[in-house]
C-alpha cells in the first residue's frame, strides 16, 4: 500500500464544490478545505505507485475547479 497527501490549489469559488467532488474518487479517505497557500488538503492511498499515480493525475487533478497540485509520498 502507498499513500500520498495532495495539496491542491482551486480556482476562486471552487474550493468546497471541489472537496466535495474529490471525496468520492476510489482511493481517497480524507479531503479538507484549509486557508493558506492550498485550497485543500486530501489524503490518498492505493496498492501501488502505479495505481497512485492514475487517481492523482487522472482524477484528482482533472477535477473541475483545480488549477495546481503538489503531491508529497507518505515515506
Amino acid at each position: 500500500m502507498v499513500s500520498a497527501v495532495v495539496l491542491l490549489k482551486a480556482s476562486p469559488g471552487h474550493a468546497r464544490r471541489a472537496a466535495i467532488a474529490i471525496r468520492k474518487i476510489r482511493g481517497v479517505r480524507e479531503v479538507h478545505v484549509v486557508t493558506g497557500p492550498y485550497d485543500i488538503v486530501c489524503m490518498t492511498e492505493a496498492g501501488d505507485m502505479a495505481a497512485l499515480g492514475d487517481t492523482v493525475i487522472t482524477r484528482i487533478q482533472r477535477t473541475p475547479g483545480i488549477t495546481d497540485s503538489l503531491t508529497c509520498l507518505v515515506v
